[in-house]
C-alpha cells in the first residue's frame, strides 16, 4: 500500500510514515549496497558516518509530505582519490545539496514552463507544497533543453520582445513544427553566424524579409529559401488596397453619396478639422479647440474627400434577399406601396420569413435603388475573395464597381489569376503573370511583381514545395501567451526557456 501511495520512493526502506496533520513525514533509509564515488567512480561499502536529510516529495491529499532519510558517508576506495569521504546518492530521487526529490523539482519545472514563477508558486501551494517563486524560476532555469538533431528544413520569423522596439527571431522546425531556438533579434549577422554552425540545414521557410534572405544567402548558401505563400498573397492584398484607393474618384464617383445622419456630421466634422489646418492650426491645437481625440482628429486630416471616412453598414445576409429586386421594382414603379401588398407578392414567390423581417429590411433601405459606395479596405477584400464566397448580392455590388473602373476590372483579373497559379502551384506561369501585369497602368501592382522578381527563386520554390511558415505563425502566437504572463518584468533568457521548454 505504501509503494503504491508514494511509487517514487521505491529505491528506500521506508520504516515509518508519520501523520503530523498538516504534513506527512516518511522515515526511511537506503537500501544497503555499494555505492560510486562521484570523483573516481570506485565502488566503496566502507561507512565513515551517518546523516539525516530532510527532502520535500510530492504532496499527497493537498498535504506536504517530508521523506527524512538516513544516509551513508562512505570512505572511497581508491587511495589516489583526492575525496577521501562521499555521502551517498538515491539514484532517481535525490541530488547534491538538494532540499527537494527529483520528482517534485521535475513537477516544479514543469508547471514553471507553463505559469512562471508567481503563479506557479500560487498553484503548487494549493496542492500543499510552500515554494517562493524565486525558486519556481531558479528550477526552471536550471532545467536542461532536451537535445535534438538540427533539422534540414527550417522556418524562420520574428516576434516582438517590446513592440516597435526590440524583435527576435523564433527558428522551428517545419516538418516537426519542434521549437529549435531563439535568436535574442533580428539581425542578419546573428542568423548568419547561427546558420554557419548548423551547416545541416538544407531549406529555410521565411516570409518576404530582405534581412534574413541576406541572412541565409551569407550563412547557409547550399539552402533553399522557400517564400511562404500566404505573405506572398499578403503583400497581393496590400498592393490591392493601394490600388483601390488610388482609383477611389473613379468607383466611388459612380455612388450615390450617403444621405444619413452619421454620413451628414462625418462631412461636418472633416470640413471642421480641415478648416482649422488651413488656418495653420497644428493637429494637437485642432483637438483642443474641438475637444476631441488627437487620433480622431488625425483620421480626419489624413482623409483628402469626407466620403473616404463614410462607412456604408454590413448587413447580413437575410431571406428577403433573392426578392430584392422585385421589391426594388414595385417600390420604384408604385411610390407609397403598403409593406402587407410586398409581403403578400413575395410570398406567392416563395418567401416563408416574417413581416417584421421584412419591414426591418425596408426601414434599413436595404431594398433601395441606390447602394452606397463601400470603404477601399472592404472593396480590396471582396476582390481578394473567391467569387463562390462572395454572398449574391455582394458579388453582384462589386460587379457594378468594376464596370464603372477599368483599372479595377484588369485588377480583379490579375487577382484571379494569380490566385489560380497560387492554388494549383504552377510556378511555370509566374512570369507570364508579371509580364501582363509590367503592361497594365497599375504601379502598385508593378511594384509587387517587382519585388516578386527580385526575389524570384524563393517565390519560385514557395509555388513549388510543400513548406510554408504556418507553423511558426502558430508558436508565434503561443509566444504571445507567455509574455503576457510575464507583463514584460522578465528577460530575455527567462522567455527563451520558456518557449523552447513548451
Amino acid at each position: 500500500m505504501i509503494k503504491t501511495v508514494f511509487p517514487g520512493l521505491s529505491a528506500l526502506v521506508i520504516d515509518q510514515v508519520l501523520d503530523l496533520e498538516a504534513t506527512v513525514r516518511i522515515v526511511a533509509r537506503p537500501q544497503p549496497a555499494a555505492a560510486a564515488c562521484p570523483e573516481c567512480g570506485q565502488l566503496s561499502e566502507r561507512v565513515h558516518a551517518h546523516h539525516e536529510r530532510r527532502l520535500a516529495d510530492l504532496p499527497v491529499g493537498g498535504r506536504a509530505v517530508t521523506v527524512q532519510v538516513r544516509v551513508r558517508r562512505l570512505v572511497c576506495a581508491a587511495m589516489s582519490c583526492p575525496r577521501r569521504t562521499f555521502r551517498e546518492q538515491v539514484p532517481a530521487l535525490t541530488q547534491r545539496w538538494a532540499r527537494r526529490t527529483q520528482q517534485l523539482t521535475s513537477l516544479v519545472a514543469d508547471l514553471a514552463v507553463i505559469t512562471a514563477g508567481r503563479s506557479g508558486a500560487a498553484v503548487l501551494a494549493r496542492l500543499g507544497t510552500r515554494i517562493s517563486r524565486s525558486t519556481v524560476l531558479r528550477v526552471l532555469m536550471a532545467k536542461p533543453i532536451p537535445a535534438a538533431p538540427v533539422p534540414t528544413v527550417l522556418s524562420v520569423d520574428d516576434f516582438a520582445l517590446r513592440r516597435g522596439r526590440h524583435y527576435a527571431t523564433l527558428l522551428l522546425d517545419a516538418v516537426t513544427h519542434r521549437r529549435v531556438d531563439v535568436l535574442p533579434d533580428r539581425k542578419a549577422d546573428t542568423l548568419a553566424a547561427w546558420l554557419r554552425e548548423h551547416p545541416e540545414v538544407t531549406v529555410v521557410c521565411r516570409d518576404g524579409s530582405a534581412t534574413y534572405a541576406e541572412a541565409i544567402r551569407d550563412g547557409a548558401p547550399q539552402a533553399t529559401q522557400v517564400s511562404d505563400r500566404w505573405h506572398l498573397w499578403n503583400n497581393l492584398g496590400k498592393a490591392v488596397e493601394k490600388t483601390v484607393i488610388a482609383h477611389s474618384g473613379c468607383w466611388q464617383s459612380s455612388m450615390p453619396s450617403g444621405q444619413r445622419p452619421v454620413d451628414e456630421r462625418t462631412r461636418q466634422r472633416h470640413a471642421a478639422v480641415h478648416q482649422l489646418l488651413g488656418q495653420g492650426v497644428g493637429l494637437l491645437e485642432c483637438a483642443r479647440r474641438l475637444g476631441w481625440a488627437l487620433n480622431t482628429v488625425k483620421r480626419y486630416a489624413r482623409a483628402e474627400r469626407a466620403e473616404q471616412l463614410q462607412r456604408p453598414p454590413q448587413y447580413r445576409e437575410t431571406m428577403v434577399d433573392p426578392f430584392r429586386d422585385h421589391l426594388r421594382s414595385r417600390r420604384a414603379h408604385e411610390l407609397g406601396v403598403a409593406v402587407t401588398q410586398l409581403l403578400t407578392e413575395i410570398r406567392e414567390q416563395g418567401y416563408t420569413g416574417s413581416a417584421n423581417l421584412l419591414v426591418r429590411y425596408l426601414n434599413q433601405g436595404r431594398a433601395d435603388a441606390d447602394r452606397a459606395a463601400p470603404s477601399p479596405r472592404r472593396l480590396a477584400s471582396w476582390l481578394m475573395s473567391h467569387p463562390d464566397k462572395l454572398p449574391a448580392h455582394r458579388r453582384s455590388h462589386l460587379d457594378e464597381l468594376l464596370d464603372t473602373c477599368p483599372h479595377l476590372s484588369i485588377l480583379a483579373a490579375r487577382v484571379g489569376a494569380f490566385a489560380d497559379l497560387l492554388t494549383a502551384r504552377r510556378s511555370r506561369d509566374l512570369d507570364a503573370w508579371m509580364a501582363s501585369v509590367d503592361n497594365d497602368d497599375l504601379p502598385a501592382l508593378q511594384g509587387f511583381a517587382h519585388g516578386l522578381r527580385m526575389d524570384l527563386p524563393a517565390v519560385t520554390a514557395g509555388l513549388t514545395l510543400s513548406y510554408s511558415n504556418g507553423p511558426i505563425e502558430g508558436a508565434n502566437t503561443k509566444v504571445k501567451l507567455l509574455k503576457r504572463q510575464m507583463y514584460g518584468r522578465a528577460g530575455f533568457a527567462l522567455l527563451r526557456q520558456r518557449i523552447l521548454l513548451a
